[in-house]
């Protein structure tokens, strides 16, 4: 016997999802049938299921529902699932009321997939990569288990702590990024507009400017000259470099170099920590296998090289070996949250321990990106206000030199 996902009207008119067990599909449509049910939709037993699901096709090349529309629509979705409204209902109301273009054509399309016969899940999963795999399958979690609204609220929980994370980095870089743009800017109007129009008045100085006069006047000369291709160069050598950023190669170069960086290679590792012990968390929560679980889980590690260090912890789990033991393989996870894993893994409360890892490395991450952001802001200063400096000593030293030897007696 096997377990399927079926979606089913009822005699009294409701659409419900029911986890039915029988010999095979066709078994278990024939059995609902002539028990008066009309059978919609009748998802493959759970050895294929989560993984396989969440896997499914849609347009892969669709960009995602921005994270706080997203966000928005999932905690509507919960309050209005807790109060009793059909899902297709609801979907329908948040639709109507979505103020996002991208989201609106999205829940149309699984509106409709609904109205087809097809579960939630499958119209979310058939939306490609819009969705990610962690959301489709804590929705297939929540038919099974039938608190699809429980299994929401945490999968809200989950996304609110992302988005707020989120928030936290960009805030907490939008300063020193200010900086160095407004640093860079006042360093090329110093070379490109005041000291171009010093040149004529240190032509007449001879052979007497200093030495960092001279090299900042051949320099700002230099870029003057060649400003017609040294511009458009810079231009199209950023795209390229962006470009190749976002291949593969190019990404897991850019990701092994980012590890490397004090401080900053500190950070990604607790926050990648931190975000796969959320997701695999919220998976398990939902009563999806530990396999299944970290085979989705896996996915919110962003970091490349993270991810593909990560590549031997699934073959090892299915082998039978600990999630603990397999995590060390890695060799990334920090020590005191591989304890801290273990712990739960042996004491039977995995799950809560993960919560508990997920929320340590969350309040990691922000001390050591406040750590960041206060050597960045003087960094920046020291390094452009030099550079500043040397710029301004350069205009300034001739004149206060002439200044100095005074009228010349004859």
């Amino acid at each position: 016997m096997a377990e399927f996902i079926v979606r089913l009207g009822t005699p009294a008119g409701e659409i419900v999802t029911r986890t039915v067990e029988a010999i095979a599909a066709n078994d278990a449509r024939s059995r609902l049938e002539r028990e008066g049910f009309k059978v919609f939709a009748v998802t493959p037993p759970r050895a294929e299921g989560v993984a396989s699901l969440t896997r499914m096709g849609g347009v892969g090349g669709r960009a995602r529902v921005k994270a706080n529309d997203f966000l928005l629509f999932n905690q509507q979705l919960a309050a209005l699932l807790r109060a009793g409204i059909p899902i297709l209902q609801a979907i329908t109301m948040l639709r109507r009321r979505a103020a996002s273009v991208r989201l609106r054509v999205v829940l149309e399309e699984v509106e409709e997939a609904i109205r087809g016969g097809a579960a939630l899940s499958q119209a979310f999963a058939a939306q490609g990569a819009t969705f990610p795999r962690i959301y489709t399958a804590s929705i297939l979690a929540g038919e099974r288990s039938g608190a699809l609204d429980d299994v929401l609220l945490r999968y809200v929980n989950y996304m609110r702590r992302s988005v707020g994370l989120r928030r936290k980095i960009r805030g907490a870089l939008a300063y020193p990024a200010f900086l160095l743009f407004a640093c860079l800017g006042m360093v090329i109007f110093l070379t490109t507009f005041v000291v171009p129009r010093m040149s004529d008045l240190f032509s007449g100085f001879g052979s007497n400017l200093p030495t960092i006069t001279i090299i900042v006047l051949a320099l700002s000369g230099w870029m003057m000259r060649n400003a017609i291709w040294v511009v458009p160069t810079l231009i199209v050598g950023s795209i390229g470099l962006f470009i190749w950023s976002r291949t593969p190669s190019g990404r897991l170069v850019i990701d092994r170099a980012m590890l490397k960086l004090p401080l900053a290679g500190k950070l990604l590792v607790q926050m990648t920590a931190s975000q796969a012990a959320r997701s695999l968390a919220t998976l398990l929560a939902g009563g999806i296998t530990i396999v299944e679980s970290w085979e989705i889980a896996g996915e919110s590690i962003t970091n490349l090289e993270l991810r593909h260090r990560s590549t031997a912890i699934l073959p090892l789990i299915r082998e039978g070996r600990s999630f603990t033991e397999s995590l060390e393989t890695a060799k990334w996870m920090p020590e005191l949250a591989i304890d801290m894993i273990g712990i739960g893994e042996r004491s039977g409360s995995l799950r809560e321990m993960l919560d508990e890892v997920a929320t340590f490395y969350e309040a990691e991450s922000e001390v050591r990106l406040e750590q960041l952001t206060t050597t960045l802001e003087p960094a920046i200063l020291v390094v452009m206000g030099g550079v500043v400096v040397i710029i301004l000593l350069a205009i300034y030293l001739p004149i206060i030199q002439s200044i100095s030897n005074g009228p010349q007696m004859h």
